[in-house]
């Protein structure tokens, strides 16, 4: 039977002008949830949440079964945290970073984490202000991946990385799920590296949660369809979640992939989408219904 590894019910926290409203959101034990969603949609705030770094204004959020709110630290010693915006002591060595970092998990692993350092070929003599975006990515994998975590969140770990540190970093996660025990939550607006290593996907656009569900579902359900613009009377475009009109043409998403094969009955192309078309055609959507 499947846990869950996060449990999130009726989430609002507010901003001036910005609200996570109502979010109802699973991540499952032994699987990669990927969280994607425009820049401003909301995953950071999330994110921050779920680490009980910032407060809800309602709801509530359980991880292995805890509130975050009540047992934040016992929640914190099984999980590993890498951000897009790591701060580190800039004039530490890498060795003296450690140092620091060990003491708070009663699971760290010295062996472990200089064989993340050899892997990543990172010297414990490194001052951090010597090591570049790329590197100081993965120093933050290797003090998140050295106190044995069973949850790795990951709030942008991609971002302004070279394409080769970027596939690494996703060889390494699928390294990591070998161990059927661990979860991974990945959040990213770079939605071409989770088509690669998600298990299952949750959309967030505008504060809101779209869907939350197994990658393949997905691509099962949603569909890109392609056609003449004259097939576009005002009961077909009911049919799509947003729409793309040129001069030759038209491209649109469908969360309804079996009901429009049947009624356009070959008059279309129907394709798999990518996570970015499905991105893009909510957005536009939700754009022209505003």
């Amino acid at each position: 039977m499947e846990q869950n590894v996060i449990e999130v019910r009726n989430l609002t926290k507010r901003f001036k002008r910005f609200a996570l409203e109502d979010i109802q959101l699973n991540i499952r034990q032994g699987f990669i949830t990927g969280l994607i969603g425009a820049n401003g949609a909301g995953k950071s705030t999330l994110i921050r949440l779920i680490m009980g770094m910032a407060v809800p204004a309602a709801g509530e959020i359980r991880v292995f079964g805890r509130s975050v709110q009540k047992q934040e630290a016992e929640i914190k010693e099984r999980i590993g945290f890498v951000a897009d915006d790591s701060h580190f002591y800039e004039q530490l060595t890498i060795g003296m970073l450690k140092t620091i970092y060990a003491p708070f998990y009663k699971k760290w692993d010295d062996r472990l984490f200089k064989r993340y350092l050899d892997r990543f070929e990172l010297s414990p003599k490194s001052k951090v202000q010597s090591l570049s975006k790329g590197m100081k990515m993965k120093l933050s994998l290797a003090l998140a991946l050295s106190h044995q975590a069973d949850l790795l969140i990951m709030d942008e770990p991609t971002a302004g990385l070279d394409p080769v540190f970027r596939r690494e970093l996703l060889e390494l996660l699928a390294e990591l799920m070998l161990d059927e025990r661990k979860s991974i939550l990945f959040s990213t607006h770079i939605t071409t590296d989770l088509d690669r290593v998600a298990d299952y996907i949750a959309f967030l656009h505008r504060g809101s949660l779209v869907f939350n569900e197994s990658k393949e579902g997905l691509f099962d359900r949603y569909g890109l369809v392609k056609g003449s613009n004259e097939l576009l009377d005002a009961d077909v475009r009911k049919l799509f979640v947003g729409i793309r009109e040129t001069g030759t043409g038209f491209e649109a998403l469908t969360d309804n992939r079996q009901s429009v094969e049947s009624i356009l009955d070959g008059h279309a192309q129907v394709e798999r989408p990518t996570l970015e078309d499905i991105m893009f055609f909510t957005a536009k959507g939700a754009a022209a219904n505003v």
